[in-house]
């Protein structure tokens, strides 16, 4: 199906959590990551007049399909090892349930998480998986 790359806010500590946590729980290496602020992103940014800063949601590009919000996130939890992959059991609930939820975290993540002023570096362990 090709790469599994995850576009993610590279300023966001809550994201930069999760891009983490992924990275643990992928031992079998699936997944890239890029920052929207990248330029990378901007190239596969349906509108790439669109703001990087202004966009709520990570972004999992996987062959030719691209998921967003709630559908993304269950996507790639999907893939993770066990026992993580089970809560991707919440597909079952309904779009606009569970993109509402998504939604109330992502506008509060910079208030409650923080943010950097700058996308921050991978580990050299780890630089493999992101591109610029």
């Amino acid at each position: 199906m090709g790469p599994k790359i995850i576009l993610f806010d590279g300023i966001c500590n809550f994201c930069n959590y999760w891009v983490s946590f992924i990275i643990r729980h992928d031992r079998k290496k699936q997944f890239q990551f890029t920052s929207l602020q990248s330029e990378f992103a901007k190239q596969y940014i349906p509108d790439n007049k669109t703001n990087a800063n202004n966009i709520q949601s990570v972004i999992l590009l996987e062959g030719n399909t691209m998921q967003t919000k709630s559908t993304a996130a269950l996507h790639i939890i999907k893939h993770l090892d066990f026992p993580w992959n089970l809560c991707s059991v919440g597909i079952i609930l309904p779009k606009f349930i569970r993109d509402y939820l998504y939604d109330v975290i992502a506008r509060r993540r910079y208030q409650w998480f923080g943010k950097s002023d700058t996308c921050s570096v991978p580990k050299e362990a780890v630089q493999d998986r992101f591109i610029s």
